[in-house]
């Protein structure tokens, strides 16, 4: 196996999908797949096939759909698994079946109920069956960082022997350290007689907050694959952070002395498409992506990023995909410049979705003084799919106060007409919206609200992130105003649109108002989020 190139495992679409509020359909998968592929992964594990009908034909669409990655399904170590696995990843370019199996003594015991000779049993027909249907096989040991290293090795060597060409020595409960992950690595590979034969890979989840450190520690021992997720999402507390990983074996060349095949200038952009499907926003203090990773108030760091960026700066804005310029952009900004923006920012936008965002930003400028970076990402994200809605907002007026009920009349544009309606609510939030699902005449459910920032000062943009229900589903959205009652009016849209263009229909006898709220969304944050 070559020694200097270390091989990325994406587990976004997996493992980061199993985090609660990270759920993604079909075809934000695809899209999410896609965007993987373009960013230089190696592997993309699309899944886990045996999991569900929905799981299943998600990683046979994935697996389809890209053409310059592996594709791998997740198998327990159970025939019925592996031929899931396998018939999902079977149109692949590159298929590859990933099949696992818990082997410290507190999984087998207490989980499995299997003794260790009976394990080795499980272990040897499954990866034999796996290798007859597939010739690229991983086998992973779950809880590895706690099983016996004299019995991982008897596992190792048996596995490979059976045809796995990876093996994956996960910390699955974030319990190691740098120290013990480099340990359990050369024993493996002073012990198995055969590992040359087989890729070592790591899959650490950060319970301790040490999942990208346990990951490079894994590197420098040898291991030559890393599992991770995109601003590392996942269980619990997550799992190694794909950009953390790749910006620190590409900054530490020094240490580690290997390359990824990561184009890191699509790192930013890959990691704002993974937010907008989601609807979760990204830590501002995230490494790599956050919006302040390049940001720089100090008044000692200022003087020291005008004279040298290399004072304060380890790495370029420019290497991760993050403009460096210093137009500023406003309301006697040209369409030229604006354009010029969007592709520093690193959006590719067709002729007639330049003309949109640009008449949006000319509005956005009306309202505010000196427009961002972050102000036009928001502004992309939040209208992005605006030609295809259904719904669209015409206009608003909400009366409101604290000793009255609010009113909202909504008017809202449809295949060139204009519908409106009144409803009244405990805050002109719960108004508004309650005046769009009787526009709309389909019920649906707000699960979530968020209301936030997007940048600094009284007149900043606030952005507003919903996620409504239907019978047919969940769905989120999201809108950017300097006002807040309008953010939230977009916001609702944006999610009621889709769900609307997933082909739901309201029942016979469903009534419009079953839109309910565990209390009223609005509150007083105008000043917080700089919204008039």
């Amino acid at each position: 196996m070559a020694d200097d190139r270390v091989y990325i495992f994406d587990t976004t679409l997996r493992d980061g999908e199993q985090a609660p509020g990270y759920s993604m359909n079909l075809e934000e998968k695809i899209k999410m797949a896609k965007a993987l592929e373009s960013l230089g992964v190696d592997i993309i594990e699309a899944g886990f096939a045996i999991s569900s009908p929905g799981d299943f034909e998600s990683v046979r669409a994935i697996a389809s759909a890209v053409t310059n990655v592996t594709v791998a399904s997740l198998a327990r170590a159970l025939k019925k698994d592996i031929d899931a696995a396998w018939n999902a990843v079977k149109e692949a370019k590159k298929p590859r079946i990933h099949v696992f199996l818990a082997t410290s003594d507190l999984h087998l015991e207490h989980k499995l109920r299997l003794t260790r000779e009976e394990a080795l049993e499980r272990i040897r027909e499954s990866v034999t069956y796996a290798h007859s249907l597939c010739d690229d096989i991983e086998f992973s040991l779950e809880d590895a960082t706690r099983t016996d290293l004299d019995y991982m090795c008897q596992v190792v060597e048996l596995a490979i022997s059976c045809g796995a060409s990876t093996i994956n020595l996960p910390d699955t409960v974030g319990y190691a350290t740098p120290g013990e992950i480099a340990k359990m690595i050369e024993y493996v590979k002073s012990h198995v007689s055969n590992i040359d034969k087989a890729r070592i890979s790591m899959h650490c989840h950060d319970d301790l907050g040490l999942a990208v450190a346990n990951s490079a520690a894994g590197v420098a021992a040898g291991a030559r694959q890393v599992e991770c997720t995109l601003c590392g999402i996942g269980e619990r507390a997550g799992n190694a952070a794909l950009e953390e990983i790749v910006m620190l074996l590409k900054t530490r060349h020094d240490v580690y002395g290997v390359d990824t095949g990561i184009n890191t200038k699509e790192i930013t952009r890959t990691a704002r498409l993974l937010s907008s499907i989601t609807g979760v926003k990204i830590f501002p203090s995230k490494a790599i992506v956050g919006a302040n990773a390049f940001a720089h108030e100090s008044g000692i760091h200022q003087h020291g990023m005008m004279a040298d960026s290399r004072t304060y700066e380890i790495m370029t804005p420019e290497s991760v995909g993050v403009s460096q310029t210093n137009l500023v952009l406003g309301k006697h900004s040209g369409q030229h410049a604006f354009a010029k923006k969007l592709v520093e920012l690193g959006y590719s936008v067709t002729k007639e979705e330049e003309d949109r965002l640009f008449a949006e930003f000319k509005k956005t400028c009306d309202r505010k003084k000196t427009i961002s970076d972050r102000d036009i990402v928001a502004l992309v994200e939040s209208t992005s799919g605006a030609d295809s809605q259904l719904w669209q907002l015409e206009s608003f007026v909400v009366n409101s106060g604290n000793h009255m009920d609010s009113t909202a009349c909504i008017c809202l544009k449809k295949d060139g007409k204009v519908y409106k309606d009144v409803a009244i609510g405990t805050g002109p939030v719960y108004a508004s919206l309650r005046a769009v699902e009787k526009i709309i005449k389909h019920p649906f459910s707000l699960d979530d609200y968020q209301l936030q920032a997007v940048t600094e000062h009284r007149d900043a943009l606030g952005e507003v992130l919903v996620k409504v229900t239907d019978a047919s589903g969940t769905y989120r959205g999201r809108g950017v105003s300097t006002d807040v009652i309008e953010a939230s009016i977009l916001s609702a849209l944006a999610a009621v649109n889709k769900m609307l263009g997933n082909g739901s229909a309201i029942s016979a006898g469903q009534s419009a108002s079953m839109m309910s709220f565990e209390n009223d969304m609005l509150i007083d944050h105008t000043d917080k989020a700089g919204a008039r």
